[in-house]
């Protein structure tokens, strides 16, 4: 049985829905509040980037958003548009 692509819609209520529910109530602030108002508006590059960030452990991805520590670079410029979206400088 061939397995059905997943729709735009689906995707990003699946991306929303793991933004909110994460492991430290920060991250779901910081990522769920992105997610909310931002995703639909992504490139698809930019929104397999997100969607890598999202099985990045919690307390790296929170070090990474405050500005302490070096990112990879393929999620570089997704944490730059949280950062912005967040107005952290």
């Amino acid at each position: 049985m061939e397995a059905r692509a997943e729709t735009a819609e689906n995707r990003l209520k699946r991306l929303r829905h793991r933004s909110w529910h994460r492991g430290i109530r920060e991250m779901d602030l910081i990522l769920g509040g992105f997610a909310d108002t931002a995703l639909a508006a992504l490139p698809p590059s930019v929104l397999d980037a997100f969607e890598a960030i999202l099985e990045e452990n919690d307390h790296d991805l929170y070090a990474w958003v405050a500005g302490r520590g070096d990112p990879p670079p393929d999620v570089a410029e997704v944490l730059l548009r949280i950062r912005s979206h967040h107005g952290i400088g």
